[in-house]
């Protein structure tokens, strides 16, 4: 049930150009200063970070250290951005190259200019499979488990108060349709080790946001997005301290935006966390789709956040892909264009007028009962399926909606998403919840809901007030 994973072949190229960087420095013995300059005082509506900001919520960039002395890299970084994540002077090999030996230059190069200049800075990240250091690569057992406690206790306390939200975990779950965890050096250490590191950063930076971030977490259907719910949903039901989830969104042929993108940004919401488009690109930085995305995160409320991953194409990890809002020479790109007019409502459409009586109705299909109507679409599996229901109002538009389904015998909800249903099995009424009842004439609204058993004919009716 699983789309191709996003090709990882060239994830270690940015791993590989972070260590060669560092290898320059220690070479030479030199370090580029920074460019700290004031960002410009942006007028509301007019840049991504300040129309974000109208609506209560962050546009950012992930940000190379190495590339704060490049004067047009800077300027767009100022001007576009209110918040930062560093690409790579954060993560375990960076900060912690040599054991119980921590280093933090590039890292506070890139939150001094964050701070300096208004901005959020992101944390990435804390504990994570790969980018490890040699010694921590060459550990197993309790020895990992705490040397790795201790890194996230080291850096987030460093750290501590100039953090907005963490990715503590990254990427601790597998490709495929199992929804495993990944095999990896610190999943051996015990099936509770994320858990543990939440608690360790928890204590150790108390006002940040924690994150878990991961890939190919966009279609609600995949079995590994399925997983990730699960943890998050345990860990708020026993208290474990997670505030947020990260969904990298790294969009190609291979992995394309999927259509129930929203419903995976409310659905985690809905557990009552924040969401956050951590690691947004694009391959071909399709306008339309960069406009989608940003529409999604601000129909949901709590999806607080986006940020690209890299300002310009040639910053990208992926740049034969041109996947960013800036090229290469640093002009906006139509891409940009949709995001800051999506961030900013769009554009205003005519008013409707009433056509006069001798105007023939328009040939738009009737209302359904009571005024919507609703239809329903699957993706199944050996013993269970995921339906979406498209609820549609009628010419009156709705105050609010039900949607009936009778479940097939044997089948039983395992959990539902932007309604509330009256029953688990058998004869169930999928109400409106508060945020999506009123729907204007024509619009539509998704819920959805996961279940055991076999799907069979599900034939939907809705109503409306």
């Amino acid at each position: 049930m699983s789309n191709p994973p996003v090709p990882r072949a060239d994830r270690p190229s940015r791993s590989r150009a972070a260590r060669l960087l560092a290898l320059t420095a220690a070479v030479t013995g030199t370090l580029v200063g920074a460019t700290v300059a004031l960002a410009p005082t942006a007028s509301a509506g007019t840049t991504l970070g300040a129309s974000a900001a109208e609506k209560g919520r962050y546009f950012g960039a992930a940000v190379a250290a190495n590339k704060l002395s490049d004067s047009t890299y800077v300027g767009i970084l100022n001007r576009e951005f209110n918040s930062v994540t560093p690409e790579n002077e954060m993560k375990i090999d960076a900060t912690e190259p040599q054991q119980g030996q921590f280093t933090f230059t590039n890292a506070d190069r890139i939150v001094n200019h964050a701070r300096s200049n208004g901005m959020k800075v992101r944390g990435h990240t804390l504990a994570w499979h790969s980018q490890q250091p040699g010694w921590m690569q060459n550990m197993s057992g309790t020895a990992l488990r705490q040397a790795m406690l201790n890194h996230v206790t080291q850096v987030a306390t460093y750290y501590r108060g100039k953090i907005d939200s963490w990715d503590v975990v990254n990427e601790a779950f597998a490709d495929g349709s199992t929804g495993a965890r990944r095999d990896s050096n610190l999943q051996r250490t015990g099936n509770d080790w994320i858990e543990a590191a939440f608690r360790a950063a928890r204590a150790a930076d108390p006002n940040a946001k924690l994150c878990y971030n991961d890939y190919n977490t966009d279609d609600w259907t995949h079995a590994k997005t399925q997983a990730v719910y699960r943890m998050v949903q345990d860990f708020k039901q026993r208290g474990v301290p997670i505030d947020c989830v990260g969904l990298q969104s790294h969009f190609n042929n291979q992995s394309p935006y999927p259509s129930n993108y929203r419903t995976t940004l409310s659905s985690f919401a809905a557990l009552g966390v924040d969401v956050q488009i951590t690691e947004l690109d694009i391959e071909g930085a399709s306008a339309d789709t960069y406009r989608r995305v940003v529409e999604d995160c601000l129909a949901v409320a709590r999806c607080n956040g986006i940020t690209v991953w890299g300002i310009r194409d040639t910053d990208s990890w992926r740049s034969s892909q041109n996947p960013l809002l800036f090229d290469g020479s640093g002009n906006k790109k139509p891409a940009y264009t949709a995001v800051l007019n999506a961030l900013n409502g769009g554009a205003t459409p005519p008013p409707s007028t009433t056509p006069p009586p001798s105007t023939p109705p328009p040939s738009t299909p009737p209302p359904g009962p009571g005024g919507c109507s609703a239809t329903v679409s699957l993706q199944t599996w050996t013993g269970g399926f995921v339906a979406t229901v498209r609820v549609t109002a009628g010419s009156s538009g709705t105050n609010g909606w039900a949607v009936n389904l009778t479940l097939p015998g044997g089948v039983s909800l395992v959990n539902t998403w932007n309604a509330t249903p009256s029953a688990n099995s058998g004869a169930v009424r999928f109400s409106n919840v508060s945020y999506n009842g009123r729907l204007g004439a024509g619009q539509t609204t998704e819920f959805g809901f996961q279940a055991n058993g076999n799907a069979g004919g599900l034939t939907p009716t809705c109503s409306a007030s």
